[in-house]
């Protein structure tokens, strides 16, 4: 069974920084793609960041230049690094990933920014 976990959200004011952690129960080369999806209150689901294990990092247009996604081979973790953080990033943010046509999505975590 594989399970990916969250850790690292809280409460932030705007300007701040955040990391979110997912640990993920099977070896991180496994899954083809790894990242972070989030739900603002009362909107759809969305695209963060992907941190594939080829290729080049995708990122949302409104995170460009702000978040950096990651894998730590050490820690076996994909990692979400939340620089400059808006009132618009406030929201509940999942850690995905895929092996082979597998999805599978962690608990999620809150983000919330507040003054």
């Amino acid at each position: 069974q594989v399970q990916l976990v969250e850790s690292g959200g809280g409460l932030v004011q705007p300007g701040g920084s955040l990391r979110l952690s997912c640990a993920v129960s099977t070896s991180i080369f496994r899954f083809s793609t790894l990242g972070w999806y989030r739900r603002p209150p009362g909107k759809q689901q969305e695209l963060v960041a992907i941190a594939p294990r080829t290729g080049s990092r995708i990122y949302a247009d409104s995170v460009k230049g702000r978040f950096t996604a990651f894998r730590d081979i050490d820690k076996n973790t994909v990692e979400l690094q939340m620089d400059s953080l808006k009132f618009e990033d406030t929201a509940v943010y999942y850690c995905y990933g895929e092996i082979g046509s597998e999805k599978y999505w962690g608990q999620g975590t809150q983000v919330t920014v507040s003054s």
